[in-house]
């Protein structure tokens, strides 16, 4: 591996790959260390390699030139036959997979950066070490999860204070910050234009509505744990939507047109009050859609990180997660209410909640309809 002196003397590399990660979510909290790349290296290529269901979200993106696509069946070999035309002086491997950091190596990317994990060391020329911030995202166990809840002060278990610096978006420019980059953070950005804007409005008969457009996303991919209780969602659409007279776009994937479906029918009244649109757009036009919301209503999940790095604020409801590790915007960002019940055992990080869901349940429906009326 190269000495600090050593990497201190290089030329600034003039074409740059950035790794990009595997998951919506995590590919918005990318976005910080991404600007800071092109604040630190202004004239240089960057192109960032990505899932191909990805793509849409890096279009007309500040910091990057290039987007590398692959898809699921694609193997490393095959990636970095098309990485090798690239001709590309440095790569920051941003995911901590062994296969990432493989897929540089293999490239004949010279300067390979990534965070030194096991099985993969080899690949990198500087391997980072883990930041001492850190904080990993342990699964409870349900012994652990029981002694939580009856508060045994003998047990020695106990949620730790959590730092701001701990957050999942400071990974990133702590990665980045080995080519030179200002570690410090940066709001969470995505763009989209004035024209994809109208093409939309148009496209779903948004152009001449009249009355506010609020979000509404209530599933998440990662399991029960994390989607506050359906009936809860839909009592507090239904109560905004008497106070404000809005109307509510429904998000969600293919897996969540039964949900919006329910949604929809349970609030019939006025017909302009539900708008379903799960499994109906494009990523790119889901993007759009978000932006044109006034607030977002969701559950922790990638939309939630869309919309706020689109600017559209969000009422977000906590339960097996952390906010302080994987919350929207910038840690602490005003513009968001972040919700949660203060169960002791949350978070658990699993996918199912072992108990009675006091995580959730207990986040109460007057609750979070103050916090979405408190945004607009």
């Amino acid at each position: 591996m190269n000495s600090p002196d050593a990497r201190t003397r290089m030329p600034d590399p003039a074409r740059i790959l950035v790794r990009g990660t595997n998951w919506l979510g995590d590919a918005v909290m990318t976005t910080p260390a991404l600007l800071r790349l092109r604040e630190r290296f202004p004239d240089a290529h960057i192109a960032l390699l990505t899932p191909a269901k990805l793509a849409d979200l890096w279009n007309n993106h500040p910091a990057l030139n290039e987007t590398i696509t692959f898809l699921p069946d694609e193997n490393a070999f095959a990636i970095a036959r098309k990485l090798r035309a690239g001709h590309f002086d440095a790569a920051l491997v941003l995911p901590n997979s062994p296969r990432a950091a493989l897929e540089a190596w293999l490239a004949g990317i010279p300067r390979r950066i990534g965070y030194a994990r096991p099985w993969r060391n080899w690949f990198l020329t500087q391997a980072v070490a883990p930041r001492p911030e850190a904080v990993r995202m342990r699964k409870r166990s349900v012994g652990e999860i029981k002694r939580l809840i009856t508060r045994n002060p003998e047990s020695g278990i106990q949620n730790p204070v959590i730092e701001r610096t701990a957050h999942q978006l400071y990974e990133y420019l702590h990665l980045a910050a080995a080519l030179g980059t200002n570690p410090e953070p940066v709001v969470p950005q995505l763009c989209v234009s004035p024209e994809e804007v109208a093409a939309a409005k148009k496209k779903f008969g948004l152009s001449d509505m009249e009355w506010p457009i609020f979000g509404l996303n209530p599933g998440a991919e990662y399991g029960p744990a994390k989607r506050w209780p359906l009936d809860k969602f839909i009592a507090v659409a239904q109560e905004v939507q008497q106070r404000t007279n809005c109307t509510w776009l429904v998000f969600g994937g293919q897996a969540d047109e039964t949900v919006a479906r329910r949604i929809e029918s349970a609030i019939a009244s006025p017909p302009t009050a539900v708008l379903d649109f799960a499994g109906k757009t494009s990523l790119r036009e889901l993007m759009v859609l978000l932006k044109l919301c006034r607030v977002l209503l969701t559950n922790d999940t990638g939309p939630m990180h869309v919309a706020a790095a689109l600017g559209t604020p969000v009422v977000v409801l906590f339960g097996s997660t952390s906010p302080e590790l994987t919350g929207p915007g910038l840690p602490g960002d005003p513009p968001h209410q972040l919700l949660r019940s203060g169960a002791p055992c949350s978070p658990c990080f699993l996918r199912q909640c072992p108990i009675d869901f006091r995580c959730m349940h207990n986040i109460t429906v007057e609750r979070v309809a103050n916090a979405v009326l408190s945004l607009i």
